[in-house]
Protein backbone atom coordinates (compact mmCIF):
# COMPACT_ATOMS: atom_id res chain seq x y z
CA UNK A 1 0.00 0.00 0.00
CA UNK A 2 1.14 3.61 -0.60
CA UNK A 3 1.52 5.82 1.45
CA UNK A 4 -0.67 9.50 0.26
CA UNK A 5 0.35 12.21 2.10
CA UNK A 6 -1.27 15.65 1.60
CA UNK A 7 0.47 19.11 2.93
CA UNK A 8 -0.74 20.41 6.40
CA UNK A 9 -3.14 23.65 5.57
CA UNK A 10 -3.41 26.80 7.55
CA UNK A 11 -7.10 26.43 8.03
CA UNK A 12 -7.12 22.71 9.10
CA UNK A 13 -4.36 23.09 11.25
CA UNK A 14 -6.90 26.38 12.79
CA UNK A 15 -9.64 23.36 13.22
CA UNK A 16 -7.97 20.94 14.68
CA UNK A 17 -6.96 23.77 17.08
CA UNK A 18 -10.38 25.44 17.68
CA UNK A 19 -12.08 21.71 18.57
CA UNK A 20 -9.43 20.75 20.71
CA UNK A 21 -9.59 24.66 22.36
CA UNK A 22 -13.32 23.61 22.86
CA UNK A 23 -12.79 20.45 24.86
CA UNK A 24 -9.86 21.96 27.31
CA UNK A 25 -11.43 25.06 28.12
CA UNK A 26 -9.57 27.10 25.80
CA UNK A 27 -6.29 25.59 26.32
CA UNK A 28 -3.80 23.93 24.20
CA UNK A 29 -0.99 22.26 25.39
CA UNK A 30 2.09 22.87 23.78
CA UNK A 31 2.94 19.13 22.90
CA UNK A 32 -0.22 18.46 21.42
CA UNK A 33 -1.96 17.09 18.52
CA UNK A 34 -3.50 20.94 17.91
CA UNK A 35 -0.17 22.28 18.38
CA UNK A 36 1.54 20.17 16.05
CA UNK A 37 -0.68 20.90 12.91
CA UNK A 38 -0.19 24.50 13.76
CA UNK A 39 3.49 23.85 13.68
CA UNK A 40 2.86 21.65 10.36
CA UNK A 41 1.35 24.13 8.82
CA UNK A 42 3.55 27.53 9.42
CA UNK A 43 6.45 25.13 8.44
CA UNK A 44 6.17 23.10 5.40
CA UNK A 45 7.95 20.15 4.51
CA UNK A 46 10.78 20.55 2.25
CA UNK A 47 11.07 18.26 -0.28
Amino acid sequence: MTKRTSPMTKSAAARIQAASAKQIEGKVEKDSHAARAQRAAANPAKK
